[in-house]
């Protein structure tokens, strides 16, 4: 079967990845003239992992990250843990997702993704569907996927009218740079006033991730430096998170990325015959829950399994989209739920009853 992806991300990436390994001849095609590499560091679950170990790259991936073991903690840095819980559900990888991305285009081959490649629709037939681009001929495949995130120029020609919110007010900012002084084993989550939260945590070895966020961000004044320290001195009281403040005001500007979380709206479909959305581009939702990677790459491996069982592309399409929507329904009212949480231990609460659920109930690979 001949597979275009479109989207040279995390999802796009294993996505095609998985689908070689079952025998589709696979072409990525990506906007950017490089592999999207943009971000910071990732949390990966084991539900992630167990995908990423079918693709035989599982150990690669571990070697390359840090192993967490979160906490939660007040402004003030009172640790606080939800109790009842299984270990696991406050254990992940965290990895930079520059160096996972490509560990995945190495994996997957670099000739087969496509560069500089801008999609501006697609054409659907009985037997085809032809992917248009803005520079070339149309492309034919047996089956195209939209895996290129929140903005997915793939989820605008089968959706039209469905272009990606903005979460009013939700701001994230965050940085890399090489590990220092700071505790090693980090603050992860701290939440403080003003619906903001923020931390750090290494990434790999001699690297630390700090970020910040806040729901209701107000007016964002100065540059991007002084809006992550504004934000950042609601989670830190009498000394506590010195070094995240420290981390900040040490970061090049040109270093920090600042985004508005942007929300993909419910969608009435996420397929068609021979198209189908995956990952952001499907069903993109704030960060806040870290978990939108491994959502995806759950994603990735429930699709692969429906293409192998056999059945004709319309029905493996039909029963991925339903077994992933029935489970972002779920996924949604956990999110609301951490969002709204009040104070450091509730959100400790709603964040374990989250993973616990994501890990019990996540397919297997």
């Amino acid at each position: 079967m001949r597979t275009v992806i479109v989207g040279a991300g995390l999802v796009g990436l294993t996505t095609a990845a998985s689908l070689r390994s079952i025998g589709h001849e696979v072409i990525v095609l990506e906007h950017a003239p490089q592999v999207r590499a943009a971000g910071a560091g990732i949390a990966l679950w084991p539900n992630a992992l167990r995908e990423l170990d079918a693709l035989g790259i599982g150990d690669d991936v571990r070697r390359m990250g840090k192993n967490v073991d979160a906490w939660y903690f007040d402004a003030a840095g009172h640790p606080t843990r939800a109790a009842g819980y299984d270990p696991a559900v406050h254990q992940f990888l965290m990895v930079p997702r520059p160096d996972l991305n490509n560990l995945l285009a190495d994996t997957l081959g670099r000739d087969r993704i496509h560069l500089g490649t801008h999609v501006t629709g697609f054409t659907e037939h009985d037997t085809h569907v032809e992917v248009h681009l803005a520079d070339g001929a149309p492309l034919q495949a047996d089956l195209l996927i939209g895996a290129d995130g929140v903005y997915s120029d793939v989820r605008a020609a089968l959706v039209p009218g469905s272009a990606a919110v903005a979460h009013a007010g939700n701001y994230a900012w965050r940085a890399v740079l090489p590990s220092g002084n700071e505790r090693p084993e980090g603050t992860v989550v701290t939440i403080g006033t003003a619906r903001t939260r923020g931390g750090y945590t290494r990434v790999a070895h001699g690297r630390t991730m700090w970020w910040v966020g806040q729901f209701d961000a107000g007016e964002l004044a100065g540059s991007k430096k002084d809006r992550a320290l504004r934000r950042a001195r609601n989670v830190a009281e009498s000394g506590w998170h010195d070094e995240l403040l420290d981390m900040i005001a040490a970061t090049p500007e040109e270093s920090i990325l600042e985004n508005q979380i942007m929300l993909v709206p419910e969608l009435p479909r996420w397929t068609t015959d021979r198209v189908a959305l995956i990952g952001d581009a499907a069903h993109g939702l704030s960060p806040h829950i870290a978990a939108g990677g491994t959502l995806g790459i759950e994603d990735a491996g429930v699709l692969r399994a429906e293409l192998a069982s056999g059945s004709a592309t319309p029905a493996a399409l039909a029963r991925y989209e339903s077994a992933r929507r029935l489970r972002f329904e779920q996924v949604r009212e956990h999110s609301a739920a951490v969002e709204h949480a009040d104070g450091a231990a509730e959100s400790a609460e709603r964040y374990a009853a989250f993973t616990h659920w994501m890990i019990t109930t996540a397919p297997t690979a």
